[in-house]
């Protein structure tokens, strides 16, 4: 099937699971290519509509359907970079998220998350974005009994050493495994109480294994997409 060859739209909106309407949204937002009209007013649909709706629906999968509209409407636009931009900010937010995960793992095992770490306690502001949060966020927090940080002597300002940067990085990695501040609370607790990390290695090995499956959800969306653009020639075949 080429390209141009035409698609009953009802044909196509049931092997995408939507609805003709649905099809009709995704032409006027963008997601999909513009459609071309007969004498009589029909959207004529073509395999590259197809292709298109296959395109979004990993790219849905792997990244989530905000990324997967900022993507294919780009790519409709005819601005590449916008859709590579998207993309690589997806992969970004992974490498991140492992690089956090390698910290609390070093940091569990006594060696500071990098080899030049903060030598001196870190104010609000600084713990903030070493850890990847907000300031309030943080304040939070320190509200539920989760951080205990220092208060620096005169100014009353916030301190964050190593040990409590640590902390403030495990309580961010479980937040991002959506558990519950009361739980990270027992598990901090019994963490402070014996020094035992069974508890939150346990966690990073389950955070690892989501990690590696979004990764090839991406790396798949990455495909599907490559292959789209191939076949409309945005980009060179090989």
């Amino acid at each position: 099937m080429t390209a141009q060859e035409r698609v009953r739209a009802g044909v196509l909106a049931r092997s995408a699971g939507i609805s003709v309407q649905q099809l009709r949204n995704y032409v006027e937002a963008g997601i999909l290519p513009p459609v071309e009209r007969t004498p009589s007013g029909y959207r004529v649909f073509t395999r590259a509509h197809a292709d298109a709706l296959v395109a979004v629906r990993e790219l849905a999968v792997g990244h989530g359907w905000p990324v997967a509209r900022t993507v294919m409407r780009a790519v409709h636009a005819g601005d590449l970079a916008a859709a590579l931009a998207a993309i690589d900010g997806g992969h970004a937010e992974l490498a991140r998220e492992r690089a956090q995960l390698a910290a609390v793992r070093e940091a569990l095992a006594g060696r500071p998350a990098t080899p030049d770490g903060p030598r001196r306690p870190l104010r609000i502001g600084e713990a903030a974005r070493a850890v990847g949060v907000r300031p309030p966020v943080l304040r939070l927090w320190e509200s539920r009994g989760l951080l205990r940080p220092e208060r620096e002597p005169g100014t009353g300002y916030r301190l964050y050493g190593r040990a409590e940067l640590r902390t403030a990085h495990i309580v961010a990695l479980l937040r991002r495994g959506h558990q519950p501040l009361a739980a990270i609370g027992a598990v901090l607790d019994a963490l402070r109480a014996t020094g035992d990390p069974d508890d939150v290695l346990g966690e990073l090995a389950a955070r690892e294994k989501e990690l590696d499956e979004r990764s090839l959800r991406r790396l798949r969306a990455s495909a599907a997409l490559h292959a789209y653009l191939g076949a409309a020639g945005a980009v060179p075949s090989r």
